[in-house]
């Protein structure tokens, strides 16, 4: 059992610097883009951004996923191969689409990996007793607690149009009360992006290093480690110092993929994505509910975009990013059904 939990325990962290490495284009895109700072000094500032927000924002977020999706089972040998199926299935949904350039959602890829793993778990157990009647089938589906899933899936569903009038909305208005400036408001609005790109990371550190956080804890309390859902120190620590390294190292294809695919983006762009995109993810962490920053940021991105004129949002590009978040949840609780089969048969 001590064997497992150290390579759940791998997988979680795994995931977690995983999401770093592949979110990291989310922040410093357009910052990039426009130029206000080279690639290097916006992945480092970030990247020490997102390891102190874990510290400061509680964990909220951490608690929503470790104790309101799943009713995991009792025992510590059928529970651990629900989580490890549930990592093992976003983290390989995360190499894909980094791989074809395609900024999905690592919180989407994480809630389909626990729902089907959760489901396939509790498949396996009717089907070993035996399903006779259509109410033993609705059964197997008994192990989801939808008052928890319902909390989540309405975060992951309003922040992308609440990111996207955000975006719209302050672009408006900088522009409005520069109306009267020289071009040098120019140089204020690259100075002021690596204020706003420090706001945006401990905005994602917080929310998605809490998901791993609270992935590690409902291990923990599965194998009796510890004897009730809160979260210790070390895990913590050790999640928000993986997802700053994977943040510093930074997932090239993503961040030109945001930063140049959708339009060419200016100071003033940036400046207003980044603010409108951090308030989204800051309310939505100080209340629970975890959300992607993939799709804040990339709404904000073309809602800034709408608000110059709608011909100068490349909308194709958008269309095949919310094609890729549709089918991102059923892919990932798909391939996590299958490996808690593969898991379960060797474990």
């Amino acid at each position: 059992m001590l064997t497992i939990l150290f390579i759940f325990i791998g997988f979680a962290i795994f995931f977690d610097f995983m999401n770093g490495f592949h979110d990291s284009s989310n922040i410093v895109s357009t910052m990039i883009s426009s130029r206000a700072l080279s690639p290097r000094q916006a992945l480092t500032i970030v990247a020490i951004a997102e390891f102190i927000g874990p510290f400061i924002f509680g964990v909220a977020v951490a608690e929503t996923i470790g104790t309101d999706i799943l009713q995991l089972p009792a025992d510590a040998r059928e529970a651990l191969p629900v989580i490890m199926a549930a990592l093992i299935s976003a983290v390989c949904w995360n190499v894909i689409t980094w791989y074809f350039g395609i900024p999905s959602s690592s919180s989407h890829a994480l809630m389909g990996g626990i729902l089907g793993a959760g489901i396939a778990e509790n498949a396996f157990q009717h089907l070993i007793i035996g399903i006779s009647t259509i109410n033993d089938f609705y059964a197997i589906f008994d192990v989801v607690k939808i008052k928890g899933l319902l909390k989540i899936l309405t975060a992951l569903v309003i922040s992308p149009p609440l990111g996207f009038v955000a975006g719209y909305f302050l672009l408006k208005l900088v522009r409005f009360l520069s109306r009267s400036a020289t071009p040098n408001i120019n140089i204020l609005f690259k100075k002021a992006q690596v204020v706003t790109a420090v706001g945006l990371a401990l905005s994602h550190g917080t929310n998605d290093a809490q998901k791993t956080m609270g992935v590690i804890t409902m291990g923990l309390l599965a194998a009796g480690v510890i004897p009730e859902f809160k979260v210790p120190f070390w895990v913590v620590f050790v999640s928000a110092f993986t997802i700053a390294l994977g943040t510093s190292i930074g997932g090239w294809r993503l961040i030109k993929t945001l930063g140049g695919k959708f339009f060419k983006i200016r100071p003033v762009d940036g400046f207003t994505t980044q603010i409108g995109s951090a308030g989204v993810i800051f309310a939505a962490t100080l209340v629970g509910g975890p959300v992607s920053t993939t799709q804040v940021v990339t709404s904000a991105i073309m809602g800034v975009g709408s608000a110059e004129r709608l011909s100068k949002v490349r909308w194709g590009v958008g269309k095949q990013i919310m094609l890729t978040w549709l089918i991102t949840l059923p892919s990932a609780a798909g391939l996590a059904g299958i490996f808690y089969l593969i898991i379960r048969s060797i474990v």
